[in-house]
């Protein structure tokens, strides 16, 4: 089996598949300026683009030449075939389940054109996380040198359920798994301490400052990725244009600079950035040089609209 029997990706060998298991999603991004207004109109550039977490992870960990990256997702019927395109586009193998009941989940993304890009989110998951153990199959490891699960899957039952089966079967093919947390938001709907119970035999850990700080009830992100890291063998807390923390042991290994940008749509660049670490990672570089790499990927990725890179680039 290709990969299991080398799951780090050492230099020099041929690495397995990164499977990404997570949302598939269309967004709908509007771009105003300024406060919205109340109770009338405001002007916006609004465009239609693929999105969801789990899928812009796997879009830009294909970008890395060489890289094998295959997509577990759910969407509805309404949508399935402009999902499967996109993807094979971006260099994703679509193993993408159809559901008959649930239309494809939609976010719709409020980005301020302002020099903050700041985004504020509305989400209808549909088919997104209605992912259940039926939808897994060991044969999805097949291959497989690196697990990775959108931290979405956390928020319904029947993806939580897909969550303990599919870790069962990573660990004993011997595959790392690592999980971005997504949301403070669901975070906190969740509860810290079930999160924590849920992702415990966790590899890697990449949660953003807000994430990792509500995670620890820690104020400062450095001393919250150094905690969660006691918790999870490595942890990346992805600190947006301050670049990003790496810890193990308990100890903060790297801080890793960002690289500088001017910000159009926030949206996704922390997908980027762990699409790009992931890739790194399973080629057999240094967590510390495969977080540069993903701070490369933050940068280009705020500088254009949507979560996904381009594919002509």
């Amino acid at each position: 089996m290709t990969g299991a029997s080398s799951p780090n990706g050492a230099p020099g060998e041929t690495p397995g598949a990164l499977l990404v298991v997570g949302d598939v999603v269309t967004d709908v991004v509007a771009l105003h300026r300024g406060p919205l207004a109340s109770g009338t109109d405001t002007a916006a550039a609004i465009r239609t683009v693929p999105g969801g977490a789990g899928a812009n992870v796997a879009c830009w960990a294909a970008r890395r030449d060489g890289t094998e990256v295959r997509l577990l997702g759910k969407v509805g019927m309404d949508s399935a075939a402009w999902h499967e395109r996109e993807l094979a586009t971006s260099g994703v193998r679509p193993l993408l389940v159809i559901d008959s009941e649930a239309p494809t989940g939609t976010v719709v993304c409020l980005v301020d054109s302002g020099a903050s890009a700041e985004r504020t989110f509305l989400t209808d998951s549909g088919a997104a996380l209605r992912l259940a153990p039926g939808d897994w199959s060991e044969s999805l490891l097949d291959g497989v040198a690196r697990l990775h699960l959108s931290g979405y899957l956390f928020f319904s039952e029947p993806c939580r359920a897909l969550v303990a089966v599919a870790v069962e079967s990573a660990r004993a093919r011997g595959v790392p798994v690592s999980v971005d947390p997504a949301s403070a938001g669901f975070l906190t709907e969740l509860g810290v301490d079930r999160f924590l119970a849920l992702t415990e035999g966790v590899d890697v850990l990449l949660p953003s400052r807000d994430e990792a700080c509500l995670l620890t009830g820690l104020p400062d992100p450095a001393d919250a990725a150094a905690k969660l890291s006691r918790h999870v063998p490595l942890v990346v807390v992805k600190l947006g244009d301050a670049g990003a923390l790496v810890a193990r042991s308990g100890e903060i290994r790297a801080r890793v600079p960002a690289v500088p940008a001017t910000p159009v749509d926030t949206t996704g660049a922390g997908d980027a950035f762990t699409g790009a670490f992931l890739a790194a990672l399973l080629a057999g570089t240094r967590p510390e040089e495969a977080a540069a790499e993903g701070c490369r990927a933050g940068a280009r990725a705020v500088e254009q609209v949507g979560g996904r890179p381009p594919t002509n680039a």
